[in-house]
């Protein structure tokens, strides 16, 4: 398939550029032409051209001096050097100091042409590669953090001290609290800040995937494993790997994983050869890794090796203050999304306040964004936001129980909550699941655990 481009055709002979482009334009490329060394620098940062097909002899600033003066601009414009027979050793040294290939002239316009679809093949993986490194490279999200709670600013100034460090850090939390965001904030406070951070969600991979995706496999160690595949922990030499809700692998996988902590060092899965890479591990978990070590559900050795620095994410409910702070954030975020000027009414804020946050600030941003969807007018009313919100068998921080009455357990609250988040949604699993701010296995996996059908 052939694929056109956006091509600045620099030559001073008036006939070549005329023929040239007409051609070029034949096969379906935009062409844009130049007749001089300093047109073509202001005409690539003006046009921003995939491809500059650009001649070595130029009157004043010759070809070479061209090429250096739009790479010093960043230009991702591919460089392809029109030359003549006596001057390839010069173009050689062009593509030596950037340019993608050269071409003799007179160009046969077939020659040229695959060099064309070579040059924008080579400049759409380079802005793949790009996107894909910013990707694994998050940027310091200190100014999303918002809170003014102590517990919360004791948060973020351990978060401060742990950065700069190589520990391994544990992340613990409850569902929606934010331990990932936490995780990608010690990394671009860590000195690894410029190389891949790559997440694990180990609850979301089935134990046969699990080992596969960490470590890697050689070819044949499995039907269906044509070629060898490198695992996450190889992609994030140099950086950080972040192993989300560590507390669901399996022991067997637990094994391996201490010996990488230990050492550095593992063994795809069908090999032989040991493979060593230097990456700081986080991990974060909801679960108590400490009691499921005390039962044998954890191993206790890896427990310890994982908890040498441990942060514990305040739950939504005991940060005073910070529910209104967030929601008003949110509310203009969505604000600017969808083109619209809502706000939030005090009574509206105050059954924010009044509510117990299951799943914590992840809950808060869906309720924030369904009641502004339901409002139709400007002030966002109690009435707008999801039904298990303003239950009134949902006990919050400020609601108090009649006189002699007893206060349900956090566990018959949450019961309670999953339940109301089911009737809200009809008994559809997945947006019950979105209303508390879980992910669908999660929530399958909560209604074991409380006696709730499934």
């Amino acid at each position: 398939m052939t694929t056109t481009a956006s091509i600045l055709l620099v030559d001073d002979d008036a006939a070549f550029r005329h023929v040239m482009a007409n051609e070029l334009r034949r096969l379906g490329h935009q062409v844009w032409t130049a007749s001089s060394g300093e047109e073509a620098v202001e005409k690539v940062e003006q046009l921003e051209p995939a491809v500059v097909l650009l001649d070595l002899r130029l009157p004043g600033m010759d070809g070479l001096e061209t090429l250096k003066a739009i790479r010093t601009r960043n230009s991702s414009a591919e460089i392809v050097m029109l030359t003549g027979h006596g001057s390839i050793d010069t173009a050689i040294e062009a593509i030596r100091i950037g340019a993608f290939d050269y071409v003799v002239k007179p160009c046969p316009l077939d020659e040229l042409q695959i060099r064309i679809q070579r040059a924008v093949e080579r400049r759409s993986l380079s802005q793949r590669a790009s996107l894909l490194e910013r990707g694994l490279t998050p940027p310091d999200q200190a100014d999303s953090f918002l809170g003014d709670s102590p517990e919360f600013r004791r948060l973020l100034q351990l978060i401060d001290r742990v950065g700069p460090s190589d520990s391994t850090v544990l992340i613990t939390g409850e569902t929606g609290s934010g331990k990932e965001r936490v995780a990608k904030l010690i990394h671009a406070r860590s000195a690894r800040k410029s190389k891949p951070f790559v997440v694990v969600d180990c609850a979301a991979l089935q134990e046969s995937l699990l080992q596969t995706e960490l470590f890697g496999h050689e070819r044949g160690a499995f039907t269906g494993a044509e070629r060898a595949k490198p695992g996450l922990f190889e992609v994030a030499h140099g950086g950080t790997i972040f192993l989300d809700e560590v507390g669901e692998i399996s022991l067997s996988t637990q094994t391996a994983l201490l010996r990488v902590l230990d050492t550095s060092e593992f063994r795809r899965v069908g090999g032989t050869k040991e493979v060593r890479v230097d990456v700081r591990v986080l991990a974060a978990t909801n679960r108590d890794l400490s009691a499921m070590a005390g039962k044998g559900l954890f191993r206790g050795d890896l427990y310890y090796r994982m908890s040498t620095i441990t942060l514990k994410i305040p739950p939504l409910r005991e940060r005073d203050g910070d529910i209104g702070l967030l929601a008003n954030r949110f509310v203009a975020v969505l604000n600017e999304r969808f083109g619209s000027r809502k706000r939030i009414g005090e009574a509206a804020l105050q059954a924010l306040r009044n509510h117990a946050w299951p799943g914590n600030v992840r809950e808060l941003l869906h309720a924030v964004e369904a009641a502004m969807v339901v409002c139709e007018g400007e002030e966002i009313l109690p009435a707008h936001l999801p039904p298990a919100i303003g239950a009134p068998t949902v006990v919050g921080r400020t609601v108090q129980p009649a006189d002699g009455a007893r206060l349900p357990t956090l566990e018959e609250l949450e019961r309670t909550h999953v339940r109301l988040a089911l009737e809200a949604s009809g008994g559809h699993r997945g947006n019950a699941a979105r209303i508390l701010g879980i992910s669908e296995r999660n929530l399958y996996r909560k209604l074991r655990e409380l006696g709730l059908p499934s």
